[in-house]
């Protein structure tokens, strides 16, 4: 038998939407309605958020409910109060992007890549810690210049 695919499902894992522990959500809501889905990231933390602000929950009854931990209920809460809604998105952890690699460091090694077509990266880090007193990965060079070149390709 042919199962079909659940399109929400492949959504919630496209949008990083999906919670990754539905099995501890225990709230009545999500055991008694359709309408509610413990996979639903987005859905558990507004509910969870719900039921202390508009029922009066105390936040460890709630935060149990819901699966997730008191500072997470209060990292939710803070991020909802902010943002509202879209604050409920996870958000990406760790650095985002080349944050060593200025635009100023990055106009270095443009230039030293122009000027010398066979330095390799190795060369560029010890140019840049030489230089910037950064210390890089050469693989982190080779990353940032091909998100540049794709960035600016040049105009012909």
């Amino acid at each position: 038998m042919n199962k079909k695919p659940d399109a929400k499902l492949k959504t919630l894992q496209e949008s990083d939407t999906m919670n990754l522990h539905p099995e501890r959500v225990t709230d009545s809501l999500f055991q008694e309605h359709d309408f509610f889905d413990a996979r639903d990231l987005l859905q558990v933390k507004y509910e969870m958020l719900h039921r202390v602000r508009v029922e009066g929950w105390p936040v460890k009854k709630a935060a149990d409910a819901f699966g997730f931990s008191r500072p997470a209920f209060y990292h939710a809460q803070e991020a909802f109060q902010r943002e509202g809604v879209a604050g409920l998105f996870p958000h990406k952890r760790g650095p985002h992007g080349a944050h060593k690699l200025s635009d100023e460091i990055m106009t270095f090694i443009e230039k030293l890549g122009g000027e010398e077509p066979t330095v390799t990266s190795s060369t560029m880090v010890k140019k840049v810690s030489e230089l910037f007193g950064v210390t890089v990965h050469p693989r982190s060079i080779e990353r940032a210049r091909h998100r540049r070149k794709k960035k600016h390709p040049k105009q012909r």
